[in-house]
């Protein structure tokens, strides 16, 4: 009968049949027993503990009558798991010590393995650590592969809430190998999970992705619905890669049973996942609502954590009346469990407190920099960082924050997707302005400082760039592109291929976020005196955002200068008008921007415009991440000058760097359905007659990719389209369907330089900490020197007329910040060309 209980975990259906069947026609007490332990064990896992306790104790009753201690004791050890299943943890407790109690060898290891994942369950896992350990040996001696491979799941499960994670994996990838050769495959598809949230503790997000993503697919294949348990983990997963929108969207989208004790897990990492959201008045809800199930369910573990969430909610909401005692409170007790929250818990607590006991609680927090997780050292160097600063220590300050970036840095450094390593970067954001706020005073340490925090991402090239084999589900997105335009085209509905659209672009982004880097190396920032060494022929201006005010870094003759702007706010509301002139423009409306560049410039540049070297020597700007996308040309000292932007002066150097290649070929591209009909590319053609032309239906994504490759000069007449929502799939329109960013990413060489004369084609969008997502920074990150692309929509009459006078400069051997200057010198007069001019920037050089 042993063996119906065994077929209770692999397959429940046939299992349940059986047991039912035994009932209906058995009336022997032992066989009746495991019948009732076969439903308890099928209900209970189905999320039913209520209807499994009540089976459970019919069974309990049956095994009694037997006069068998042993099978009674089975009986109660499984009822006793149903009941913490069911939220009841003081009578779930009661009936598994209760079994234990005389029991011995393999009986008193299974009875002890189910006490120990109770035991766990309710946070109390240094208590658990000695049962399995004896459940463990008592099993192995007996040579009993299934119930030893669930205690060593048990046990790494128990490893890694004890913060070893060495050891959890190497307990559960043994557990995972027995499963598998056993065919346990219920059992292995938990343990699957847990691995995955091995990898999230290791904080290795690709590899916890792809394991969620591989126990998923093992989940549908076995027809085995994936449960609330799951889903809260992999709405974990994906909040600590930073896609707080999909950690919500995947819990909420969850439609299955919860059972009452996952219940309140599933709450506590929903509130997590909408206070990341920047939701905290649902967040400090959903808390709550966890904290007292946790506190019902007699967890006080768990109930910790909630309450730390709620601290958080609170905090963000400036709800802070009694806030600071229960910071302190909640901060205090997770360093007595030396736990991983505890560094971000006596930040906090530090944070709302006053007096001596804000330095303490910092210092405390900062005890924790030695952790293997990247991440939690990050936050006790910040704690550091905050300690330092408390004191006066400005050095200590920058020390620390040095030291809390390097460990950031190394938990990016393996990310593969461009957009989590950009991403990454968002837990470094408190100890960026931290350090920005110290370095201020000093222009040589700002420029330092703010080269190590900005543009990261963009100095390590996506993962996907050797590879050899296009996914299945990017090539479904590029059909599915070219029949949604030929459906518009045809004025045919579109519903049905727009969901279909949407469904693909999420499997995109889903494998491509389980990509891990293939090397670990990564270049170092640029130093003070790299960057001061290249100006000696142009000037750099970069422009830093420290604590809400612009600061304005001028490099230039062997000196580096600083002057203060306007509030970051200031700048921001001349943005809209700024782009919707351009607007006007782009539709042949004229347009006179001459107040408005007058106003940008003193709001951005201040006091600085004084320092910038006579008109025809060059400037690099490197704007902030939020100020990338503006008109530059506007401003009136920029305008008559050879200019170009960049994301961070780094990424200067390292264009400057690359060799032009020799006897590269140059490449035409006519896209589809342009107002012009690319009236540019057959001008062009005519004077590149060497020149590779694809135009019409030439002009496909794979023939355009295949030129891409190692090009020397490439133009791109194509309608594009910037995605706000999703930069990766911001793309230019083809023959055959839209070239993506995640098509550029596997690009094996990147083109020399890329003239880009769609709409929006230089637009990139801001997230993390400074980093930057869109076509161009694809571009940059694979290793093109120079773009020359739009950041608003653009006439496209006009943009054929400005393309040809463009190339006519770069084959005369100007660079294209001075054919850029050129092409404006040329559109004066002419308020539609000189708008349609004034929204094209050389990007690089």
């Amino acid at each position: 009968m042993q063996d119906l209980l065994d077929l209770a975990l692999d397959r429940p259906d046939e299992a349940r049949r059986r047991a039912e069947a035994l009932l209906a026609t058995e009336s022997d007490d032992r066989t009746r027993s495991y019948a009732y332990q076969c439903l308890g064990i099928v209900l209970r896992d189905a999320g039913q503990p209520a209807e499994a306790v009540a089976l459970l104790r019919d069974g309990l009753r049956c095994a009694r009558r037997t006069g068998d201690a042993d099978r009674e004791r089975d009986v109660r050890a499984t009822l006793g798991v149903a009941l913490a299943f069911a939220g009841r943890s003081a009578p779930a407790l009661r009936e598994l010590e209760g079994a234990l109690n005389g029991a011995d060898g393999v009986v008193a290891a299974k009875v002890g393995m189910r006490l120990a994942a109770v035991l766990t369950m309710l946070g109390r896992h240094a208590e658990a650590v000695p049962v399995l350990t004896t459940a463990l040996a008592e099993l192995e001696g007996a040579g009993d592969r299934g119930w030893e491979a669930r205690t060593r799941v048990w046990l790494g499960y128990v490893e890694l809430h004890l913060g070893r994670i060495d050891e959890a994996e190497a307990a559960m990838t043994a557990a995972a190998r027995i499963l598998a050769e056993e065919g346990a495959w219920v059992d292995r598809l938990s343990s699957l999970t847990n691995l995955a949230e091995i990898a999230v503790a290791r904080g290795d997000h690709a590899v916890a992705l792809a394991r969620f993503a591989e126990s998923a697919e093992a989940h549908e294949a076995a027809g085995w619905p994936v449960g609330s348990e799951f889903v809260a983990l992999f709405a974990e997963a994906y909040l600590a890669a930073g896609l707080a929108a999909e950690a919500v969207d995947v819990m909420r989208g969850f439609e299955g049973e919860i059972a009452p004790l996952e219940e309140a897990e599933f709450q506590a990492a929903l509130a997590n996942a909408l206070l990341a959201a920047n939701d905290p008045a649902a967040a400090a809800e959903a808390a709550r609502r966890a904290a007292d199930l946790f506190r019902r369910q007699d967890r006080p573990w768990f109930r910790l954590r909630a309450r730390l969430t709620v601290v958080r909610a609170r905090l963000a909401l400036q709800d802070t009346r009694g806030l600071a005692r229960e910071a302190a409170s909640v901060a205090a007790d997770l360093d007595e469990q030396h736990a991983d929250e505890a560094p971000l818990a006596l930040t906090l607590a530090g944070r709302l407190a006053r007096g001596p006991e804000r330095l303490t609680a910092w210092e405390r927090a900062a005890s924790y920099r030695r952790h293997p997780n990247a991440l939690v050292r990050a936050g006790a160097w910040q704690a550091q960082a905050l300690a330092r600063a408390e004191v006066g220590d400005r050095g200590g300050v920058l020390r620390a924050a040095a030291a809390g970036m390097d460990a950031i840095d190394e938990h990016r450094r393996l990310i593969g997707s461009s957009e989590l390593r950009a991403l990454a970067t968002t837990h470094g954001r408190d100890l960026t302005a931290i350090a920005l706020r110290h370095a201020a005073s000093d222009a040589r340490t700002l420029l330092r400082w703010s080269e190590r925090t900005r543009a990261t991402a963009l100095a390590q090239p996506p993962a996907t760039s050797d590879a050899a084999t296009i996914p299945a589900s990017l090539a479904a997105l590029r059909d599915n592109g070219r029949r949604l335009a030929e459906a518009r085209q045809d004025g045919d509905p579109t519903d049905e291929l727009e969901r279909e659209r949407l469904r693909l672009e999420r499997a995109v982004r889903a494998e491509s976020h389980t990509l891990s880097a293939t090397t670990a190396a990564q270049q170092r920032p640029a130093s003070v005196a790299e960057i001061v060494a290249a100006t000696a022929d142009a000037c750099l201006v970069e422009l830093v955002d420290v604590d809400g005010s612009l600061h304005v870094l001028v490099a230039h003759d062997g000196r580096v200068r600083r002057r203060v702007a306007a509030a970051t706010g200031e700048v921001a509301a001349l943005l809209g008008p700024a782009a919707m002139l351009l607007r006007r423009a782009s539709r042949g409306r004229p347009v006179d921007t001459a107040d408005l560049g007058r106003r940008l410039q003193e709001a951005i540049l201040g006091d600085a415009v004084a320092l910038l070297p006579d008109a025809d020597a060059p400037v690099v700007l490197a704007p902030t991440a939020r100020l990338h996308g503006l008109a530059w040309s506007l401003l009136p000292a920029l305008h008559e000058r050879p200019f170009s932007v960049v994301p961070s002066a780094g990424q200067w150097l390292r264009a400057r760097a690359t060799p032009a290649p020799p006897d590269a070929a140059t490449v035409l591209v006519a896209g589809p359905d342009l107002v012009s009909g690319g009236a540019e590319v057959p001008v062009l053609a005519r004077e590149h007659p060497d020149a590779v032309l694809l135009d019409g239906p030439g002009a496909t994504l794979d023939a355009v990719l295949d030129h891409l490759d190692g090009a020397g000069l490439v133009h791109l007449a194509a309608h594009g389209r910037f995605r706000a929502d999703s930069p990766l799939f911001s793309a230019l329109d083809l023959a055959d369907g839209p070239l993506t960013v995640h098509d550029l990413e596997r690009i094996r060489r990147a083109p020399y330089r890329v003239v880009l004369s769609a709409c929006e084609s230089g637009v990139l969008a801001p997230v993390g900490a400074e980093e930057l997502l869109g076509l161009a920074a694809a571009l940059f990150s694979l290793g093109t020197a120079g773009l020359v692309c739009s950041v608003a929509e653009v006439n496209d009459t006009a943009t054929a007329a400005l393309m040809v006078d463009l190339h006519a400069a770069l084959a005369a051997g100007s660079d294209p910040a001075t054919a850029l200057r050129e092409v404006r010198r040329r559109t004066a007069g002419d308020p539609v060309a000189a708008g349609t001019a004034a929204a094209f920037l050389a990007l690089g050089v």
